[in-house]
């Protein structure tokens, strides 16, 4: 199982989570195209990487553009030759409203942003690793895609769908080398959090088995 020599795409790795995984990928020696929408956030990103010893290539890329995300997976197959390993992160967490008083244009972006940006993804990563030996794909969804979250009704149903879609998509490739799944952590302490009043912070923390939000590191152990 190791990822050693292994090319992976993470995307949304410019910060939080998806800063993380690409960061502790690399540090197990898997060569990775750090995608994020933000230039300058991948750029930080890849070129930290690379001071500590891995390997890594930033590049840019919107995931509610399915050019972007062929675009991303022949990158991949350009820099580093392959592709075996796709980390589907990029996601936004919008503020707490209660769903009469959403804005529908907010709805279809966070729709667009969280659970159609891991479509268009998964699209184009399954098509090159059908034809090259497989692989592994994991997508980011959350424990709201599994649990009722007041105020989050348009994150929940995004996160609901990327579970949904992964359960389909892990039946239908597992057979042809191709194994997929989702991670759904609870909260975690990362920057796309930090604006959340002090109040909620504490709400949500309490509902935790151990009382507390996880704790994000940008540095791997």
């Amino acid at each position: 199982m190791s990822v050693n020599g292994k090319v992976g795409v993470v995307t949304g790795a410019g910060s939080g989570l998806g800063e993380a995984g690409a960061k502790r990928l690399a540090s197990h020696g898997a060569k990775i195209i750090v995608a994020d929408r933000n230039p300058d956030s991948a750029e930080r990103v890849a070129r930290e990487i690379i001071v500590a010893g891995g390997q890594a290539t930033p590049f840019t890329a919107d995931v509610t553009d399915v050019g972007d995300t062929q675009q991303l997976v022949e990158f991949a197959v350009t820099t580093y030759g392959g592709l075996d390993i796709a980390f589907n992160n990029a996601g936004i967490t919008p503020k707490l409203i209660d769903v009469h008083e959403i804005d529908p244009a907010d709805w279809v972006q966070v729709i667009a942003i969280n659970l159609t940006g891991i479509f268009h993804s998964m699209r184009s990563e399954l098509t090159y690793m059908l034809e090259h030996d497989g692989g592994a794909i994991v997508n980011m969804a959350s424990t709201a895609g599994v649990m009722a979250h007041p105020g989050r009704a348009a994150y929940s149903a995004s996160k609901h769908g990327i579970i949904g879609l992964t359960r389909s998509a892990a039946v239908e490739y597992a057979q042809r080398g191709i194994r997929i799944n989702a991670v759904a952590p609870g909260p975690i302490d990362a920057p796309s959090a930090q604006g959340l009043p002090p109040e909620v912070r504490a709400a949500v923390a309490a509902k935790t088995a151990m009382g507390r939000v996880g704790q994000w590191t940008k540095s791997p152990p």
